[in-house]
Parts: structure tokens; C-alpha cells; sequence
């Protein structure tokens, strides 16, 4: 890949593909992830009003794009959440410790009234590294 091009990452089958959205983006050796959200590889709404199956098929959303990409969720090295209740926080702080690892991603955590559909409750940006690794520094 040349430095001047960003190369589309997607999964087959592509479930952002009906919402004209490209699910990430490599430009050199940075991925970059849409928001993620607890839909299947069909486009299904996955867990509906059930906050922990929902954030559990979105980070394996996360991790299947970034598979796709060649990399993985130690590579993450940036999050951004959204969540309809911020009543939830202490169940992210117990994902992160699930689905992370030291040095843990930078953070961005907000309450949002809605998401694009309505029975969705997170979704998850991510920047991660396509190589190498993160470091504490």
C-alpha cells in the first residue's frame, strides 16, 4: 500500500454495506474503525434492551474488522463510547478489562440520547496499529 492511499477494510458479509458506511480504513499503518454496534453479519439487530449481549457482539465486531485487516484487539491503542445510559459504566469498566490488555486503549467515554437505530444502546469507534505493538512506556 502507497502512503498516499487509504485501503477499505471490510468483512464479508460486509453489514454496513446497506448503510453506504465503510466499516474501516487503513492509512499507513493506522486502522481506522467506524462506530461498531451489536449488529451480526446479516444486519441484524443483536440483544435488543440487553446492554451486555449488545456490547459483546460489538467488540466482536471490533475484533472480526480488525482480523480482517491483519491485526487484532491488542493493537487498539484508542476507543471512542457511546452510550444511551451512562448507568452502564462500571459493566465498561469490566469490558475493557475483558476484552483489552495492558497498556489499556486511550478512552473517550459520552451518553448519547440515541444511536442510528433505535434499539441499540453502545457503539464503539477504534483506532488501532495494523503492525507492531503498543508499549508502556
Amino acid at each position: 500500500m502507497r502512503d498516499d492511499q487509504a485501503r477499505r477494510i471490510r468483512t464479508e458479509p460486509d453489514p454496513f454495506e446497506a448503510f453506504h458506511i465503510s466499516q474501516a480504513f487503513q492509512v499507513g499503518n493506522l486502522i481506522y474503525l467506524s462506530g461498531q454496534a451489536a449488529i451480526d453479519a446479516d444486519g441484524q439487530i443483536v440483544g435488543a434492551g440487553d446492554f451486555d449481549a449488545q456490547a459483546e457482539q460489538t467488540l466482536k465486531n471490533i475484533s472480526a474488522v480488525l482480523e480482517a485487516a491483519g491485526s487484532s484487539l491488542d493493537k487498539v491503542f484508542k476507543v471512542t463510547i457511546f452510550l444511551t445510559d451512562m448507568g452502564h459504566f462500571p459493566k465498561v469498566m469490566e469490558l475493557r478489562k475483558q476484552w483489552f490488555r495492558p497498556p489499556y486503549p486511550a478512552d473517550t467515554i459520552v451518553e448519547v440520547s440515541a444511536l442510528a437505530l433505535p434499539e441499540l444502546v453502545i457503539e464503539i469507534g477504534a483506532v488501532a496499529l495494523a503492525s507492531g505493538e503498543l508499549v508502556d512506556a
